[in-house]
């Protein structure tokens, strides 16, 4: 015979908590729910789990509120490179018009405009140009266009341009793209217009960009008449660096090059990256502007073409508002606006379009974010005085000027890189997912020592307590209805066999087959009784 040991002590459900404490990975655990009754030494390890867990959950309430802010932080890169695309530059003579190209019937329709005229003062405008007056009988044109005004009276760069080279090849004004700007008609080399080859420049420094020779045509500017707020009384040209993504915004970001010197223009390439929101507020795509304003009249769609729109950018969103801004006004807009409205006349230039783009650009009612990426040249100038008395007289014979003509209206402008290297700065999160799952992980493990799979134990443990607790109530709910039934039922086929008068313990006497049949079918007859009920 075997020894007989001590009572068994039956195995404690997966559900009990001193038997998940016993086997869980998170600290102290088992120190608080451990067998025995309640002691000093177990109130010690309760209050330390609690101290624990609290400071651990503050601190994950501290991590995830920090990275609800969304901060971020700015890194500043220097990169190199083999080859760097060329920006666009966009170059206006400070003259908008020609003397020599004007008409009385410019004078009649544009002089109140741009040069602040009376009907009475055209003639003697016209002497003081060296122009004949009007002739007798004169009648203006029924309509006027701006736009054709400044093709044709502005500054040819046929004229202007002497001589061009891109890193020391020939150049010519079949290389540059005109353009209307607020200053009039511009010229824009290496634009990229019409699918054109961006050109690149696998070396810095001088010689290695654009190099051009420019007649400013003094003689051809204009006489100050009246002083005015638009009247020029500068000589030069201006002079934009951008990318090709974005319009040329000369009257207010060019910078200007004078007659009689060499303009050398050292450029740095710099590349911006911003975040979008919620962690800064830059954008890839043109806000929809909607300016309160009563539109005067039908106007088409601020897009030239329905074609690919430009990617976006700074100086094209704020274009596009003024240019919706002015239509909405006016019923038309400026020559060197983007869309289908009508051109503005120049009545309407003095009457509605000037003072409403004043009007709007005092307010700033333009909100246009950075956009998330975008290029920008960062300048450094010097200049040096052109020409030398000894190449005075070689620039005068070969152009056929005069020595002080050459001394008052000729420039260089040497544009290039400094070298083939380029800025990075760019916006990155300061607080990543990432970090924050790693901080809570490191927090996790110092306060209350569980991992995740700590974490996946608990909730076993929990899963456990549903089905011992919640479901396990349900099914003996069921089970105890399950067996109520089945006493009924043994107590109704048990029911014929207490109306026996006598108990034996001998042998039964045998029954007549007739008694048996009898006694089935009663057995039937409670059986389907206790079935009804």
């Amino acid at each position: 015979m075997k020894p007989t040991s001590g009572p068994e002590v039956a195995p404690r459900p997966a559900s009990d908590i001193r038997a998940f404490a016993s086997s869980c990975t998170l600290h102290g655990l088992g120190h608080v729910f451990g067998p025995g009754g309640l002691t000093l030494r177990r109130v010690l390890w309760a209050v330390a789990v609690l101290l624990s867990l609290a400071a651990f959950l503050y601190q994950v309430a501290e991590r995830v509120r920090y990275y609800g802010e969304y901060h971020h932080e700015t890194a500043l890169d220097e990169r190199e490179s083999h080859q760097l695309t060329f920006p666009a530059i966009t170059l206006c003579n400070i003259n908008p018009l020609r003397r020599s190209r004007l008409t009385p019937n410019d004078l009649y329709w544009a002089g109140p405009v741009l040069l602040g005229l009376d009907p009475a003062e055209h003639a003697a405008f016209l002497r003081a140009l060296g122009r004949p007056p009007a002739p007798p009988g004169f009648m203006p044109s029924p309509t006027f266009d701006m736009a054709q005004l400044y093709a044709r009276a502005g500054h040819s760069l046929d004229d202007m341009l002497l001589d061009c080279r891109y890193r020391g090849q020939p150049c010519g004004p079949e290389n540059f793209t005109a353009i209307f700007t607020r200053m009039g008609q511009c010229y824009t080399f290496n634009s990229g217009a019409d699918g054109a080859e961006l050109l690149t420049t696998s070396k810095g420094g001088v010689g290695n960009g654009l190099e051009v020779m420019l007649d400013v045509q003094q003689d051809e500017y204009l006489p100050v008449w009246r002083d005015r707020e638009e009247t020029p009384f500068e000589v030069g040209i201006r002079v934009q660096i951008h990318s090709q993504e974005e319009p040329p915004i000369i009257d207010q970001l060019g910078f200007g090059a004078a007659p009689g010197y060499q303009t050398f223009v050292s450029c740095q390439q710099q590349q911006l990256s911003f975040l979008p929101p919620p962690w800064g507020d830059c954008s890839s795509v043109s806000p929809d502007l909607d300016l309160e304003l009563e539109p005067s009249g039908p106007l088409g769609s601020p897009n030239p073409s329905p074609g690919p729109s430009p990617p976006y950018s700074l100086m094209g969103c704020r274009l596009a508002c003024e240019t919706r801004y002015v239509a909405r006004k006016c019923g038309c807009r400026m020559m060197h606006m983007p869309g289908s409205a009508p051109v503005c006349s120049p009545q309407q230039y003095k009457d509605c379009t000037n003072p409403a783009l004043d009007a709007m650009l005092r307010k700033d009612a333009c909100a246009c974010p950075s956009p998330c990426a975008s290029t920008r040249y960062a300048k450094e100038l010097s200049m040096v005085r052109i020409p030398s008395r000894a190449a005075a007289r070689y620039l005068a014979r070969k152009h056929n000027r005069s020595e002080a003509y050459i001394e008052e209206n000729m420039l260089v402008l040497d544009i290039f890189f400094k070298a083939l290297n380029y800025e990075m700065v760019e916006q990155k999160k300061a607080y990543e997912v990432s970090e924050l799952l790693g901080d809570i992980g490191g927090q996790m493990g110092l306060f209350i020592g569980a991992s995740l799979l700590t974490i996946l134990e608990i909730l076993d443990y929990l899963c456990e307590v549903f089905r011992d607790r919640v479901l396990g109530y349900f099914w003996n709910r069921r089970r105890s209805q399950r067996h109520s039934s089945t006493n009924l039922l043994q107590e109704g086929l048990e029911g014929p066999r207490t109306h026996v008068p006598h108990l034996s313990l001998g042998p039964r006497p045998p029954t007549h087959p007739c008694a048996v049949t009898k006694t089935i079918s009663a057995s039937r007859r409670t059986c389907y009784l206790v079935t009804r009920l």
